[in-house]
């Protein structure tokens, strides 16, 4: 019985999931579907959960950030490499270097915050369940492609 209880969310996460997919969702319903699957992989307490989500959105914000930041420095930038100067492509390696850096503090910052939050085991069952979420997305986006 208390397996059920425990497979019985799961299966219902999977039932929405696939037919929001079917729909075609946009990235609130994603978002919607990723912060109940979090939740539940967590096992989140509800004083856990008040404290963990700003944390958690303050990080995607900031990636997020970072992502368009990086989509400007590098937007344009010729094809063929061919045409590209020795100095130009040191450059732009030089600043591929800072934003990786600038990823990896925002990184460390993410977990040393969430350290205050959530106990450290749940850190890491948030990193599954992230990486398992994003292969179910992409799992279901394959087979949805495959049905056309």
């Amino acid at each position: 019985m208390k397996n059920l209880n425990r497979l019985l969310p799961i299966l219902l996460l999977v039932l929405v999931t696939s037919s929001l997919v079917a729909q075609g969702p946009g990235r609130n319903r994603i978002k919607t579907l990723k912060v109940a699957y979090i939740t539940e992989q967590l096992g989140l307490t509800s004083s856990e959960a008040q404290n963990f989500w700003p944390v958690y959105n303050a990080h995607h914000r900031n990636l997020e950030e970072l992502r368009r930041k990086e989509r400007q420095q590098f937007e344009g930038i010729q094809t063929d490499m061919s045409v590209v100067l020795d100095k130009d492509a040191d450059n732009l390696v030089s600043k591929y270097l800072l934003l990786q850096t600038e990823k990896h503090e925002i990184e460390q910052k993410f977990i040393s915050d969430l350290k205050d939050v959530i106990p450290s085991k749940k850190i890491i069952l948030l990193f599954r369940a992230e990486n398992n979420f994003k292969k179910r997305l992409l799992q279901q986006y394959r087979n949805r492609r495959g049905q056309r």
